[in-house]
């Protein structure tokens, strides 16, 4: 992995470590996780449909945004590993639903960005290409945006990212606790003994267990 991927995953880390709320935030209504195999043919107005919000063409550009954000490596699941692209799908389907618009913007404006620049649509960028239009948003200096702007758009899919990553398994995201091993947070646990109240190592004693399976169900993945 290389350095600058190493960089931009301990920054993510370090900013769900800051958070400290988002494995248990309410971050979806009940009804957008529950009814996922309900709304898997749905899509919006333009492409051709994927999940519950994104076409297949926006899905491939937010898939490998969010990698690079949260690159995966041998060991260190990624933002693929844990299923990113589900959590925003759902969230944009659910409690995000205000900002339908602003993605289909800003992501068309992504790809108008590329295509300008590089003459090839994000998703088809290699990943040193990629990570260079990235810097460029977190900037403010990608050509091409309006509204969102570079900086906005940036921040909002990062802030997504780290949401999928570390939100409870219950809104779509961080598959099979990806996101809490790599962070060593122990999620539910259906006791605790004295000695683990007093350890004062990361807890690392498996399963997990996540909003839903204490439901008695099994993790959304």
């Amino acid at each position: 992995m290389s350095r600058h991927n190493a960089t931009r995953r301990a920054f993510l880390k370090r900013a769900v470590v800051g958070a400290g709320s988002v494995a248990g935030a309410t971050l979806l209504p009940d009804a957008s996780a529950q009814n996922l195999d309900q709304h898997q043919d749905a899509t919006h107005a333009t492409g051709t449909p994927l999940g519950t919000f994104f076409n297949a063409q926006d899905a491939a550009t937010v898939a490998a945004f969010t990698e690079r954000l949260m690159p995966g490596a041998p060991g260190k699941p990624g933002a693929r590993d844990a299923n990113v692209l589900n959590y925003i799908d759902l969230a944009l389907s659910g409690a995000y639903a205000e900002l339908q618009e602003f993605y289909r913007r800003g992501l068309a404006q992504l790809d108008a960005s590329c295509r300008k620049t590089y003459s090839e649509p994000f998703a088809r960028l290699d990943s040193v290409k990629q990570d260079e239009v990235i810097t460029a948003l977190e900037q403010g200096k990608a050509a091409g945006f309006t509204w969102p702007t570079a900086q906005e758009f940036f921040n909002t899919i990062r802030t997504h990212t780290i949401e999928g990553l570390f939100a409870d398994p219950v809104y779509g995201g961080n598959k099979d606790f990806a996101g809490w091993r790599l962070v060593g947070f122990p999620g539910g646990q259906a006791v605790y003994t004295p000695a683990d109240l007093q350890n004062k190592q990361a807890f690392t004693r498996a399963p997990m267990m996540g909003l839903q399976s204490q439901a008695g169900k099994a993790p959304t993945t």
